[in-house]
Parts: structure tokens; sequence; C-alpha cells
């Protein structure tokens, strides 16, 4: 009897644990799926201003829209998931993102595209950290989230460049709609598998207020904060209107703060900050968003501005990189687990900073295997060491009832990082083109001289923000991070027990 009853439990702790990796497979599937989206729309632009009607001023806002309602509104989505429940709002935000991907890919006009690119962030925003907190709340910390964090971090490491890969590709053999049209059979077929693979779940907590002073302050400072960046890059940073933009975004987000702090039910608990590891991981995350998202941005306008790479040659030669990641995100993982966040983050930061070094000694007739080859595989390398650990740092000793929010802010960092670098990196590029241009005369600000030395002083500014990065992270970072407030649920001590 006592025999049978050990088989039978062991048997539903196999159960348990194959539904655990499903799970995972589930929402790393809708996570890369977001990622994917942030750059598969670069190399198609050219094709959507043509078909479209749109100006060359106006074209930013097919990535800028996404970017304003993303990174708004994270912070927001990962505290909602907490409250009305992860599962609910992971399947809320799928099916906006679905929905709109369709409405994307149907766009009749400039106008209709950039208002469903809108929807689309919105469903991106309660996506991605409810999946988050949802993988949070699914393992326990140590090992096997790690091993589960390693998969999350191959995922949204190799996205971006795997975007620019299928994007090429789907533009080159179809048209531009189908970079979105790719979108709906994963979005079909994971909210289909919800039900089945995901279980509910949400903060438990005394009481279900909700912060409407602190949810409308930080997704207003935020999403004003997105655009005066992206404005700044085409009318100027001396302007009066960047000037009032910025300086409304930082008093909307000074009384976000402010608000917090005196709030009974705060959106983003302060507490959390005072886990180094946590704070010193959206720190490094939010120099890394801003060093890498411009690498990819500035890559893929020297291979096609300046080496002439066609949409599709341009995809293709991000695999070493993609490739790199995908392959050395388990060591990655494997390495903090056995040596701990802050001996692996600063070592990811530092071969980021090396790649985008080499990225500066960019020539104007570059070959591929000499000159961009090497520099993306330590480029993969540094992004694996990077991603994953910053991902476990950025929930390590947190409590799950506040899985979402922490999901939230370390997505929100990275993405309001990849704004400012983003709008940083086009302005140094831009400014040292002209200069070239002024101090040779008869030289075109298109030609490969001009384009390439703007985008090799960028590259140096990048380095310099992901070697900060190295440093700040070295410094904050705990060898030994506190251990999370034990939170067991009913199952989790059933599960203990039967280890026992």
């Amino acid at each position: 009897m006592i025999q049978q009853s050990l088989t039978q439990e062991a048997a539903v702790g196999g159960e348990r644990s194959r539904n655990r990796w499903l799970a995972l497979v589930l929402i790393v599937a809708a996570q890369f799926m977001v990622v994917l989206d942030v750059a598969i729309v670069n190399v198609a632009l050219p094709s959507i201003r043509t078909d479209l009607g749109f100006s060359q001023e106006s074209l930013q806002w097919v990535i800028t829209a996404y970017a304003i309602m993303f990174g708004g509104v994270l912070l927001l989505g990962g505290r909602l998931a907490d409250l009305l429940g992860r599962r609910r709002m992971f399947v809320a935000g799928l099916t906006i993102f679905t929905v709109s991907s369709l409405l994307d890919g149907l766009a009749w006009s400039s106008g209709s595209l950039i208002t469903f690119r809108l929807l689309q962030g919105l469903g991106a925003a309660l996506l991605s950290p409810a999946a988050l907190s949802i993988l949070t709340t699914t393992f326990r910390e140590g090992r096997e989230r790690n091993i589960a964090l390693g998969i999350w971090g191959a995922a949204s490491g190799s996205g971006g460049a795997a975007g620019v890969l299928l994007g090429g590709a789907l533009t080159s053999a179809l048209s531009w709609s189908w970079i979105f049209f790719i979108n709906i059979p994963v979005g079909v077929a994971v909210v289909a598998l919800t039900p089945w693979l995901l279980k509910e779940s949400r903060a438990e907590l005394q009481h279900r207020n909700f912060d409407f002073a602190g949810a409308a302050s930080i997704t207003g400072g935020l999403m004003l904060l997105v655009y005066a960046m992206t404005r700044a890059t085409q009318h100027g940073w001396a302007t009066g209107t960047t000037i009032a933009l910025l300086a409304t975004s930082a008093a909307l987000i000074g009384s976000f703060f402010v608000i917090e702090a005196r709030s009974k039910a705060p959106l983003l608990p302060l507490r959390i900050f005072r886990l180094r590891t946590l704070a010193a991981s959206n720190a490094s995350g939010l120099l890394m968003g801003g060093a890498i998202f411009s690498q990819f941005f500035l890559l893929t306008l020297y291979m096609q501005e300046v080496l002439h790479y066609s949409a599709i040659k341009t995809g293709v030669a991000y695999i070493g990189l993609t490739l790199t990641i995908i392959a050395f995100s388990a060591v990655a993982q494997a390495l903090v687990t056995r040596f701990g966040v802050r001996r692996v983050l600063p070592v990811g930061l530092g071969l980021s900073a090396v790649a985008l070094v080499l990225f500066a000694q960019l020539p104007v007739h570059g070959s591929y295997w000499t000159d961009l080859f090497p520099a993306f595989i330590i480029s993969g390398l540094g992004l694996a060491f990077a991603f994953v650990p910053m991902s476990i740092g950025a929930l390590t000793g947190v409590r799950q009832a506040d899985a979402g929010v922490a999901s939230g802010l370390i997505n929100t960092t990275q993405q309001i990082g990849g704004a400012i670098g983003v709008a940083v990196a086009t302005t140094v590029a831009t400014t040292f083109t002209a200069r070239f241009v002024d101090a040779h005369a008869g030289t075109s600000a298109f030609s490969g001289p001009a384009l390439t030395h703007g985008f090799q002083i960028a590259f140096y500014v990048l380095a310099a923000l992901a070697a900060l990065g190295a440093v700040l992270s070295a410094a904050m970072l705990e060898t030994r991070p506190a251990a999370p407030a034990v939170e067991l649920t009913a199952e989790a001590a059933v599960e203990m027990e039967a280890a026992a």
C-alpha cells in the first residue's frame, strides 16, 4: 500500500515537472514573438514607406508608436498581472498582440498602421511581464529557475537578431505585411494551449486596491520620455518643445516616486530596491538596453547604406550572432548557478563593450568575414553572459507577491534604455557625419565615408555605456544575495513533504 502511494506521488510529481517545462515552452514562445517584433520591422521600412505613402519624417512612427506604448505600460502591466491574475493578463496581452498583428498587416494607410502599432505595443506591454512573472512563480529560485531563465534569456537575446533575419526573408520573398502575419498562427496556438498548460496565480495580498495616481504618473512619464527622445533626433535636443517634453517627463517620473513612498498600496513597492542584486541588475539593464538596441540599429544601417546589403543579406549576416547567443545561454545559466550573478554579468557586459569597440573599427569597404563576423561572435557571447544573469539577478530575492512588478521593472529598464540609447546614438552619428562633410568639401552626407565616420563615433559611445554597466554591476552586485521571503502555497508544501 505504501509502495503504491509512493508510486502515485512520484507519477504526480513527474507530471507536474513535465507541465512546468511545457509551460516554459509556451511563455518563451510568446516572449520570443514580442522581442522579434521589436527588430523585424526595421528592414521592411523602405517597402512600408513606398506602399503606404509615408514621408521620410513620419516613417519613424512605425517603430516609435510601438516603443512608446510598450515602454510606457510595462510597469503597469506587471502590477496588473500581480493583482488581476498572471495567466489572465498573459492571455489578454497575447490576444491584443495577435489581433493587432493581423490589423498591422492589413493596414491601408500610414495613420492606420501607426494606430495598430500602438495597440500592438499595448498587447506586448501586458504580455511580457505576465509571462516572466509566470516563470518566476512556476520555478523555485535556484538551479531550476536559472535553467528556465537561461532559456528565456536565449529567446530574449536572440530575438532581435532573428527579427532582422526573418524580416529580411519575409520582405524579400513575400511582402512587408508578412512580418506581422507571422505572429498570428503562433499567437492563436499559444492562446489555445494556455488553459491546459498555465495555472492562474496572483499576489496573495490583504487588499486589492489599485494605485491609480502612481499608474498615471509613471505611464505618462515613460511614454513622454520615449517620445521626447525620439523627437529629439529629428528636431534637436535644444528646441523648446524637446526641453519641455523632457522636463514634463522628469516631473511625472519624480512625482511617481513621491506617490509610491506615501501609498498604502504602491504600484511599485520601493522596498524591492533594498535588494541590491535586483537594483544592480536593473541599472545594468538600462545601460545594456541602451548599448544593444542601438548596436542592432546602427549595424543594420551600416550594412544596408554603406555595404549596400539587401534586406535578406542583412538578415543572414546576423546568423552567427544569433546562434552564439542560443549556444552559450545554457553555459551562462550554469555559470551563474555555480559562481553567482556577480561573477558572470560584468564579464558579459565587458565582452559587449569589446565587440562594440571592434564595430567602431568597421571600414568603408568592410568584409563580412574579417570585419563583421568576429565582432558578431564576441557580441553573441556578451549578450548571452549579460541577458541571462541580468534576468536572474532582477528576480533574485523577490517575493512571489511582487513577481509581476519585478518582471515589469526589468523589461522597462531595458526598453527605456533602448529608447534613450537609440536617440543618443542617432544624434551622435548624425552630428559627426555632418562634421565629416564640413571638413571634406564635396562629400555627401549619404556617402560611405561620411556615414561610416558617424557610426564609428557612435559605437565608441555605446562601448562606453556597456563598460560603465560592467563597472557598476561589479561594484553593486552582492556576492551572496539575500534569500527571498518564504511564501509556500499549499501545493508547494505538499511537494516539499513528498520530496522529504
